[in-house]
Order: structure tokens, then sequence, then C-alpha cells
């Protein structure tokens, strides 16, 4: 029985090396080539001088002009657009709230602002797409990078002060921020529509068949009906019926494990529990001390929706759709009015996933939608070679899910969702991250970010290359009901692979550039990803400085017949930085874009980091901060 899939581990080297957005390089790297930021490229922003930092250079391009590669602390867009900071690390999110005081930092100050390390972006409409409610994740911290004072990311966790573990753990968790656009430009509008949920004091319920299980119950909540807080908030989706749902990816790095309890010692080796853990909140918190509290794992892991319409609102962990390491939940609704909701567990070897509901989904009673997401089926794909391939449902008592494997319910099925997908031989995949379905044509594309541990007996028809450091991405087609309508809820599908990342000139098999495309705009580790309104893919990168020795971005690539896979480089980001959670407004005139940890990496900290973008004052460090990218004649974006 699989406890661990092959390659994976949770060791404090290998956890840097996904903190350092899968990149492998060193301190020199990030700040060659590094030139002060002129002030005659910052534009008034809000509430003070934000940089709009405009792309010097490209060439004419069939949607735009493609931003050229390379390294600095800048943030480019292309000539024609305008890129406002919108949102940073620290920013006051409350009339009372405090402002950003990085060498007088406090845990109340940080709860009423906006956290560290943006990832999923969601836009909510109050006035179509000019007035919304702005929904962001805030995914991890490196104290090195918030505190000064810290040399080191491999020391923090055992030198880790108690207020600045607490300080970390309000900057984690999620924010909503209602914004208005006001003469062009984006505006943060502080009030009561505002909110903060966090690690540190969050109340959370659980929801679904899990709610109340023994192996939710500890000490703190001992009906296992609830719990404290969210972490490792990665990507997440929004719902049809206007609720938001975030997902808890890394979890594993916050818990420290000695010797455990025996009752989850399966769950602890498969979920990577069983190793030092990377961040010091362990060291103040019993939560996290597996040994002190042995189910405290099972409480993170899972998707959690809430209504950002309703401040008051009690966010919910909906215990259906399992539990994993989950990039992102994409909701799609079935012909049928059934609501599928895909997702990846993001690591190496992992699988793909896909909830339905039992009950179908009311466009017209939102109220009638609120626990739609607490019965259904779970899924994990199994990819056949010939293109076919089918969902195998993850249900106690079939395909070996019972006794004889250790679970003993459906609640352990759901707990232990890897294990499960492991033994009804679901596919392994290359690093599965987000997954999303394309509003025109309804196929569903999933990002494969890379997989440099596939050897080549490992490698199938799904993940097709060996020492994969450049990933791919799937094209998944579900079939159409008797009526002609996508079928979300089908137990099959077909599929193929899209496009293959790497250089243009690498002769891949599968999944080739278009011949437009020029070299310059190559891309590779996709990560997150959106479509616009024409049904074009826009993919935002994790890992293509160590690939293709550019900082990452966001890459624009074409799916209908004429344009399939020409691709186009939109966005670059500073040194150090990844490019997180896409999102368009619904008239698709602004992007919001996450710029996550900027200026990090091997050897960097917060009195010495790869670039002081976005406010580059000396005694300011980096800033984690969410971007609106406009046209600059109003246009849409992409032309």
């Amino acid at each position: 029985m699989a406890m661990k899939n092959v390659g994976n581990s949770n060791t404090f080297e290998q956890t840097l090396e996904r903190r350092l957005s899968r990149r492998e390089f060193g301190r020199t790297s990030l700040i060659a080539g590094l030139t002060p930021l002129a002030l005659s490229l910052n534009c008034a922003g809000v509430e003070r001088k934000k940089d709009s930092l405009l792309a010097a250079s490209g060439r004419p391009g069939r949607w735009f002009e493609s931003v050229e590669p390379g390294i600095d602390d800048k943030l480019h867009v292309p000539n024609g657009y305008e890129a406002q900071v919108l949102l940073s690390w620290g920013d006051p999110l409350f009339d009372a709230a405090e402002n950003f005081d990085a060498h007088k930092q406090t845990e109340q100050a940080q709860l009423r602002q906006f956290g560290n390390n943006c990832d999923f972006v969601g836009y909510l409409p109050i006035e179509g797409s000019e007035h919304g409610l702005l929904c962001v994740n805030h995914e991890f911290n490196w104290a090195s990078m918030m505190f000064p004072g810290y040399e080191a990311q491999g020391g923090v966790r055992d030198a880790i002060t108690e207020e600045h573990a607490r300080i970390e753990m309000a900057a984690l968790g999620h924010s909503v921020v209602e914004i208005r656009k006001v003469n062009g430009l984006w505006t943060i509008i502080k009030g009561q529509r505002n909110r903060r949920i966090s690690l540190l004091e969050t109340k959370i319920e659980f929801s679904g068949p899990v709610m109340g299980h023994k192996r939710l119950r500890t000490t703190q909540f001992p009906d296992g009906m609830r719990s404290r807080g969210t972490m490792a908030n990665c990507s997440g989706g929004v719902t049809p019926w206007g609720t938001v749902l975030f997902c808890e990816e890394n979890f594993a790095d916050f818990f420290e494990v000695k010797h455990g309890a025996a009752e989850e010692k399966l769950a602890y080796e498969r979920y990577a529990i069983d190793t030092p853990a990377t961040f010091g909140q362990f060291r103040f918190d019993s939560r996290f001390r597996v040994d002190d509290e042995p189910r405290a794992p099972n409480h993170y892991g899972w998707v959690v929706e809430y209504d950002p319409y309703d401040p008051q609102s009690v966010p919910k962990k909906r215990t259906a759709l399992g539990r994993a390491c989950r990039e992102a939940a994409t909701v799609a609704v079935s012909g049928s009015g059934q609501v599928a909701v895909y997702s990846g567990d993001d690591d190496y070897f992992e699988y793909l996933y896909k909830f339905v509901s039992k009950d179908k989904y009311d466009p017209n009673a939102k109220a009638a939608n609120a626990d739609l997401l607490d019965e259904g089926i779970l899924y994990a794909a199994k990819f056949n070679d010939d293109g076919t391939a089918r969902w195998i449902p993850l249900i106690h008592g079939l395909n070996g899910l019972d006794k004889s494997n250790g679970f003993d319910s459906q609640a352990d099925v759901l707990i232990e969702a890897r294990r499960a997908a492991d033994t009804v031989g679901a596919t392994k995949m290359d690093r599965p991250e987000d997954v999303e379905a394309n509003p025109k044509t309804g196929k569903v594309y999933v990002m494969l970010t890379k997989n440099g541990r596939r050897k080549a007996s490992m490698v199938d028809a799904a993940n097709p290359f060996e020492d994969n450091r450049y990933g791919h991405v799937l094209e998944i087609s579900p079939p159409e009901d008797k009526d002609g309508r996508v079928d979300h809820a089908a137990p099959e599908f077909k599929w193929e692979v899209l496009i293959a990342g790497g250089p243009v000139s690498r002769k891949a098999s599968l999944g080739a550039y278009h011949a437009d495309t020029l070299s310059k705009d190559a891309f590779a580790c996709p990560d997150n990803c959106t479509f616009d309104n024409q049904g074009r893919l826009w993919i935002a990168t994790d890992g293509i400085q160590g690939a293709l020795n550019s900082a990452d971005g966001i890459f624009v690539c074409g799916t209908s017949e004429e344009e399939r896979n020409l691709v186009q480089r939109f966005l670059r980001v500073p040194s150090g930085a990844e490019a997180c959670g896409p999102c368009f407004t619904p008239d698709a005139k602004t992007l919001f874009v996450s710029i996550q940890h900027p200026g990090f990496g091997k050897g960097c900290t917060f009195n010495n980091p790869g670039t002081r973008w976005p406010d580059f004052s000396p005694d300011v460090p980096p800033r984690p901060s969410v971007i609106a990218v406009v046209r600059s004649d109003g246009g849409e974006i992409g032309g």
C-alpha cells in the first residue's frame, strides 16, 4: 500500500525549493542586472505613489507587443498598458486600521491590514465591472523577509519570537477588500464590507460527511464540529451563487511531529507530516505540535467556502470535497444542473480530482445553494493511453476503499483522499496545479507545472515527458448530454496534451507551439490560469527562472483552431517573485494579478532582498502586492 508517492517528501530543502518557486537560483542571479528605479516611472496610485511600470521594449504581436524575457527589479507590461499597484502587504483595510510600519508590526495591526504573500484573486461585482469585492488568499510567510534580524530562512523556525510567530499567523489566510474604479484608477474603500480571515483567530465550521468525526476531535474542539484558522491558502474559485472557495495547500509545513499517534500514522506519512516543521509556530501554539494534538493536522487541507458579501458569515470547510494539498477549486455547472468542482493536488505524482454534487444548482435562489457542496461524490482521474479517461469514485466500500485497506468509513476516505486515490489506481500526475474551464467551449484545462523526478520508466500518455522540467497543459473534453450541453457530471472524458512548455525550438512530439510563436515568448512551469472573453488561456508561471532563465509572468495561449498554442508573454514580474491568481473583471478591461514574494531567494532577507519592489524605499522590504493592469485606451485586455 503506497503511503507517499514516488519522490514526495517534506525536508526543509525541498520545502524551500517549493517556496523558491521551484527556481533553484542563487543570490547572484537574483541581483544580476538590477538597476535603481527611475522616479519618472512612478504614477499616482491608491493613497500614495505606487509604481506603474511599463515595458520599454517589445515586438508587434497578434494581440499586443510581447514583453521581453529577462530578470530585473521591475514589473513589465506591454506598451499600451498600465499596471497599478492596488494592494500591498500591510495596507490598512479599515478606517481605524494603522498604516503599515515594517519596523513596528503588531498582530492587532496586521489583523486589520492586507495580508502577506497574496495568491488567488477573485473579483465579485457589487455594481458591474467597476465596483466590487476583491477576494485574495495569503499563502505563507518567511520571517526573514517580514522582520529585520533574521539572516537566513533555514534557521528561522528555531529562532522566531512568539510575537513574530503571531504576526505571521495574522498575516495568513484571506482578505476581502471593497474596490471601485474612479477616473481610471482603482481605489480601496475602507469600511464594513472588508474582512480579514486569518490563521490566528478566525472560527471556522466543518460541514459534510466528516463533520463531528472522531478524527477531528481535539482539545480545543472536542466535538469535532469547528476549527480555528486557515493557512497555506493557495488558489481557489468563485461559485455561480456568489461565494468564494479557497484551498489549504501545503499545510504539512506547519506541523512538528516526533512520535505522533498510531491511529494517524498512515495519514501523517501520506501527507508528509512526518518531518520537522518548516515554520516555527509549533513552538508557541499546540495546534501544530502533533504529539500534543495528534488529530489537529486533520483540521487542515480542506476547501473552505464563505460568503464575501456578508462580513459576518462563518467560513465552512467542505469535507465532501476531500482533503488534499489543493491548488484550486474551480466550479463548473453541468447541463443537468449538477455542479462539478475540479482541483489538482499540487505535489509530485499526485492526482486530479472532481467532485460532483448530488443536488442541482438553482440560479434563482442563492440560499438553496448554500450547502450544495456538502453532498456528492468525489472522484480521482484515471487517464488511458488512447486519449480516453474516467473518473473513479472515491466511495467507501468500492474499489478497495474498505477496512482491508484501513478505510472504516466515508469520513476516512475523505480525510485520506490521497491514499484513497492510491488505492483505486488513479493516474499520478506531474504536479497538477490550477484547473479551469473555458467559458467559450466548456473544455477544462489542467496546469501540470513540472516533474523533474519522472523517470523514463514512469512516463505515461498524460505525463509523456521524462524529466519534465518545463511542465505541460492538458485539455479535457467532457462529453455532451442528449441535449448537446457540456456534461461536467459525466464519469468519462477525452483528453489530449494542449501544449508542452520549454524552448520554442524544443521538438516536442506532443503539444508543439504554434508556428508563429517567437522564441522569446517561450513559457514553462504553468501554475494558475484563467480565460478571457475570447476563450484564450492566460497562464501564470512559477519556475521559469530555473527553466528558461527569465523571471516569471503571465502568458497568453490561443485555444481556437486558428490560434491554438500561439503564445505571447504579457507580463513579467520583479526578480524573486511569481505571478499568481490572474483574474479579469467581467468586462475584461482589468486584469488583476498577485505578485507573490518579490525579492525572495536563497540568502535574501528583510535587510538584503533581491528587490525592494514596489516601494523602493531603503527601509521598507519588498511587499507582495495585487496589481491591476488596464489598457491605456480603456479597451479590453488583449485587444
